[in-house]
């Protein structure tokens, strides 16, 4: 089999093959996800690893709000409720099999759930009161995060676990916190408390220092909203002293103020794995808010100019909510003119170097890999399309070919 692996990436180097290395550019592609039937409009809130699964919400046909989790074979599924009328989705674990949100019981009262594709929707309780909501999920499905009235009708964050149930995570002295995003492995949790002085503040969680109050840029007030694989770099939106929201970059007790498009605000909803690259939304010169993606080396860029080849005219991509732990798919909500609608979209926005199977070695596994893929098309074929162009070809497996033994 090797053999004829081997053989067939000797062939590729031909003159025909070489010419085409001349022309090949790093492709990208934009996937609108749709609506739910005769529904009229939809929001992407979290990608899984792959890209293969996206969740967030949806309007139905009657007009209620329903959490939907996107595959590429299968399309947007509703994933129903808890007996009442509406749901949101809002996380995803990182293999696309378990997804949070909250949804509707049969009294209307919102609640925290976990779904899965074998067990379907679980209501996670309370604190004590009647309503809580789940924001955010470790890598592996089996931590969730979010906030729930206590018996006095108090917001708190809480941090749930199959065998711990519900913990209760406290405040900064205040009366209400609720959290938002977690690490990787479930130790750290981030979101916004309460200071004694009633100000929320960003907030860090570990179990053995507690809740730590992250500051703000110069303001009164600060949320977090997404933290970094291992959990030190943390991401959100603060106050600075002149009372504008700036999306921000903590890290090793700093708050870093990542700009605007050129207007006032801003705000950082999601970051990648490594902590090095900030989606979200900011407003530009002209006061609209726009998708935005910042990097540690490139700062704050428009992703309307940066893929502007994809957008058909008039289309606009407002708000970039989660993107994924290698960087490569970012997702949220845009207008789609062609359908003349507000609608969720993935983007696959950046190549990868050819180790499709993320094992850190570019070999014979992944030229395999995208061998037997070969001449496939679509919107999405994971990373066995290596380049993001929508198609399984030479340009893929060339970029194998040439990182082959990286890392190895």
């Amino acid at each position: 089999m090797m053999q004829v692996v081997h053989s067939r990436f000797n062939a590729l180097l031909s003159a025909s093959v070489l010419s085409l290395v001349a022309t090949v550019a790093w492709s990208q592609s934009l996937t609108w996800l749709g609506v739910l039937p005769d529904g009229d409009w939809s929001w992407a809130w979290s990608v899984s690893d792959d890209g293969a699964v996206v969740v967030g919400v949806a309007e139905n046909a009657a007009g209620q709000w329903r959490a939907f989790r996107w595959t590429v074979d299968g399309g947007m599924r509703d994933l129903g409720t808890l007996g009442g009328l509406e749901s949101v989705a809002v996380g995803v674990s990182d293999d696309g099999a378990v997804v949070v949100g909250w949804a509707e019981n049969a009294a209307g009262q919102p609640r925290a759930f976990r779904w899965t594709v074998d067990g379907g929707m679980r209501d996670l309780g309370t604190l004590g009161g009647d309503n809580s909501e789940a924001v955010g999920v470790s890598a592996d499905g089996a931590v969730v995060v979010g906030w729930s009235h206590n018996a006095a009708g108090r917001g708190r964050a809480f941090r749930w676990t199959a065998s711990g149930g519900m913990q209760n995570l406290g405040t900064l002295g205040g009366d209400n916190s609720g959290a938002v995003g977690v690490s990787d492995d479930g130790a750290v949790v981030v979101g916004s408390a309460h200071n004694a002085a009633g100000q929320p503040r960003a907030f860090r969680w570990t179990e053995s220092g507690g809740m730590q109050d992250l500051g703000t840029l110069g303001g009164d007030w600060s949320w977090a909203l997404g933290v970094s694989a291992d959990g030190t770099v943390v991401v959100g939106s603060a106050h600075n002293a002149a009372g504008q929201e700036r999306a921000f970059r903590w890290e090793n007790g700093v708050m870093q103020d990542l700009g605007t498009l050129g207007g006032l605000e801003s705000a950082a909803v999601g970051v990648s794995d490594d902590g090095t690259v900030v989606v979200g939304e900011a407003d530009n010169a002209a006061g609209q808010w726009r998708a935005f993606r910042w990097t540690v080396g490139g700062g704050m860029e428009d992703l309307n100019t940066t893929y502007a080849s994809l957008l058909t005219n008039g289309s606009v991509l407002l708000v970039a909510s989660d993107i994924s732990p290698d960087r490569r798919y970012i997702v949220g909500a845009g207008y789609n003119a062609a359908m003349e609608r507000f609608e969720a979209f993935l983007l696959c926005a950046a190549a990868h170097n050819g180790d499709v199977d993320r094992n850190g070695c570019v070999d014979d596994a992944d030229l395999l890999a995208v061998l037997f893929a070969f001449g496939n098309s679509g919107s999405n074929l994971g990373r066995v399309d290596v380049n993001c162009d929508g198609v399984v070809d030479d340009a893929d497996l060339l970029i194998v070919l040439f990182n082959f033994g990286s890392g190895c």
